[in-house]
């Protein structure tokens, strides 16, 4: 009898020690946690960053085709456009107007608007230019409303 309870015992002290060596304890899930922790704090700022200039490349784009745009409607037709939503219907911007990155929204850009000479004789109102309608500054620290 006495060898089944060494043995029942001896069982039992192995399964203890197997359940001891499964698991994780809490100080080694800490200190796990507390690396992901760090590093993420080290990635959202690059992250950040790169979606900033993410939607500044957008803009700058979106700048550079809309004035594009804006000239050649000037030549096309002898006048400058009145408005953005004139290029819409000329079918020089087919999507519509772009979205401004940093406003979320088509009806921001701030527009300047100039008498155009297209002739000696002749001075024509109209759209010279375009920038974003957003108040925030770049990364290069001017604001996007100046670009």
């Amino acid at each position: 009898m006495q060898i089944g309870r060494s043995d029942r015992s001896g069982v039992l002290a192995r399964g203890r020690e197997n359940v001891r060596t499964r698991g994780f304890t809490l100080i080694e899930l800490m200190i796990v946690m507390v690396l992901i922790m760090i590093l993420a704090a080290m990635a959202v700022p690059t992250y950040e960053v790169a979606v900033t200039r993410a939607r500044e490349a957008v803009l700058k784009d979106d700048l550079f085709t809309m004035r594009k745009l804006i000239d050649q409607y000037t030549l096309d037709k002898q006048q400058p456009p009145e408005s953005l939503d004139d290029l819409v219907q000329a079918g020089y911007l087919r999507g519509g107007l772009p979205v401004d990155p940093f406003t979320g929204s088509n009806q921001t850009w701030q527009v300047d608007t100039e008498e155009v000479p297209l002739t000696a004789q002749q001075m024509v109102p109209g759209i010279v230019d375009v920038h974003s309608g957003s108040d925030a500054t770049s990364l290069e620290g001017t604001p996007y409303s100046s670009w």
